[in-house]
């Protein structure tokens, strides 16, 4: 959850304001969480997998988009006219960068927290042309830690769906596997 709000914040998501939200994983869906908490005016999640769209809309997501469907970019761009002014990057690919990149408006913010996996090139230029901000990092989660427990415990936050099974200790390796495979979003783990 730490995670979704880092990147919320770093995306520079305001109340009333639309923000893409680019992966379905569990970062992706706590930052769909985190914008709803921001106050976004619309949140449209960008996944590959159609499995997760109701636990996405349950969280917050406005509209769940496909990141293949080619029609993707123009849906949000015709939606925002021209571009969103924050988007979220939870998925830590070169498509997952790119997408972003073609999403965000002049003037807009990238708030990535996805670890960069294969990403061997970042179009500097565009991104100098356009005035748009990228913004990268690991999540300081001590910083988000008080406020966000003090939610959930007080029942106005809820990241708990994203725990999509739990496990005993001594099935570490298979929940690992159900999550590399995509057969779980995040699993909790019993002692």
């Amino acid at each position: 959850m730490a995670t979704g709000a880092h990147a919320v914040f770093l995306a520079g998501v305001r109340p009333g304001s639309t923000v893409v939200v680019l992966g379905d994983g569990a970062v992706g869906l706590c930052a769909v969480l985190a914008a709803r908490r921001a106050r976004a005016g619309r949140i449209i999640l960008v996944g590959r997998h159609p499995d997760r769209s109701d636990l996405a809309k349950h969280m917050g997501a406005t509209d769940v988009l496909a990141a293949d469907d080619l029609a993707t970019v123009g849906f949000v761009r015709d939606e925002t006219e021209g571009g969103v002014s924050g988007v979220v990057e939870c998925a830590g690919t070169q498509s997952a960068l790119d997408l972003a990149i073609d999403l965000v408006r002049p003037g807009g913010t990238i708030g990535s927290v996805g670890v960069p996996n294969g990403v061997d090139r970042v179009d500097l230029y565009r991104l100098f042309r356009h005035n748009i901000a990228l913004r990268a990092g690991v999540t300081p989660a001590r910083r988000y830690l008080e406020p966000l427990l003090a939610e959930v415990l007080a029942g106005r936050l809820d990241p708990s769906p994203v725990l999509s099974t739990d496990l005993p200790l001594d099935a570490v390796a298979t929940a690992y596997q159900a999550m590399n495979t995509r057969r779980a979003i995040k699993i909790a783990i019993r002692p």
